[in-house]
């Protein structure tokens, strides 16, 4: 029914935004150490309270690398009282959890199709090796599904684009032009990849990421859809911190964004957080890195007042979700957060 040599953007597919149903989440269990360094120990406990939360609207399917670390998930899972039976664990080998930037990007299209795009993966820029085993986790996980493939053979993360599901998308040009990423590739190249492999009509552009962020400006550290056309963007108050200007310049280009219809994006602020520190390193504490489930929204939380405001302000833009506010100041070490270690995979479209 559908043409392989053809991008699916092409022939309907699209990728949902995230508050729409999903069929399930997906994580990829902690295991190494280099990731979270003397502190891998106090990780795998806020995966479970991940699943804990998510689990009355999802089920949760988790890989794991081998079955011995199977047993080790299951017990930590068992122990903060995650209900199992919500829970799938599949043996898929990977190198890092950081699923949401080298896991799949599920595709829907109106007939009840479902599609995964497998982009390359090389770990923001070759950064961190090994990552082959990563490359080919889309690949493993469609074959587990039975789900069509297209592979675009450029390199993106899930972590460096947003859409809303009316055809808008954003992303950075600090990450996606970065020539340690697509060298040779222009920004109208890669814009058309964009649009033939997410199904979307148009690219909107930030300038740079925030202070500590290894993946040279991951969107979703910095403004996130909250609905159509509405987005929620951290700000700094503080003039004396690294992120002022870059996101004042960013929220400068927000205000001069339109959508599809000609009318300006809805903006709504978050506060950034106090500066997290740790062994002299600042760490890229984000109150936009929260993950979107289906009962339920996970958000960060630093141990500082602006923990409140964040909660207060996205709880008024899911009022059909409770918040759910777990300490990151552990989790952040690692240089990411819940939007980092998720995927979401969506329920089909109803056919009709």
């Amino acid at each position: 029914m559908y043409d392989p040599t053809q991008p699916p953007g092409r022939q309907g597919f699209y990728m949902p935004p995230e508050w729409t149903p999903h069929a399930a989440t997906w994580l990829a269990w902690p295991h190494k150490e280099a990731s979270w360094p003397g502190k891998l120990d106090r990780i795998p406990p806020i995966f479970a309270a991940m699943a804990r939360a998510l689990t009355p609207g999802e089920p949760v399917h988790i890989n794991v690398p081998d079955a011995a670390m199977g047993e080790a998930a299951r017990e930590v899972l068992a122990a903060a009282e995650v209900d199992l039976d919500a829970i799938t664990l599949h043996e898929i080998p990977f190198d890092d959890s950081w699923i949401r930037d080298h896991g799949p990007i599920f595709l829907n299209h109106r007939s009840g199709e479902q599609a995964i795009v497998d982009w390359e993966y090389n770990a923001w820029g070759g950064k961190y090796r090994p990552y082959d085993r990563d490359n080919v986790v889309p690949e493993a996980i469609a074959a587990g599904l039975n789900l069509l493939v297209w592979r675009p053979g450029l390199v993106l993360e899930g972590g460096s684009i947003d859409v809303d599901g009316a055809g808008l998308l954003l992303t950075t040009e600090s990450c996606l032009l970065n020539p340690n990423r697509n060298p040779g590739r222009t920004r109208a190249e890669i814009e058309a990849a964009l649009r033939d492999y997410l199904g979307v009509s148009r690219i909107l552009w930030l300038g740079e990421g925030i202070a500590g962020d290894d993946t040279d400006g991951h969107v979703d550290d910095l403004t996130r859809f909250v609905a159509p056309g509405v987005v929620a963007t951290v700000v700094e108050e503080r003039r004396s911190d690294d992120n002022y200007e870059p996101l004042r310049a960013n929220l400068a280009r927000l205000r001069g964004m339109t959508g599809l219809s000609g009318g300006p994006l809805e903006i709504h602020t978050l506060p950034m957080p106090d500066a997290v520190v740790c062994a002299g390193q600042r760490l890229p504490a984000s109150y936009a890195n929260f993950y979107i489930g289906n009962r339920v929204l996970l958000l960060p939380q630093f141990g500082c007042p602006q923990d409140a405001v964040a909660h207060r302000t996205l709880a008024a833009l899911f009022p059909g979700r409770e918040v759910v506010d777990i300490d990151c100041r552990d989790l952040i070490w690692g240089l990411g957060a819940f939007h980092c270690l998720t995927q979401q995979q969506p329920q089909p479209v109803t056919q009709r």
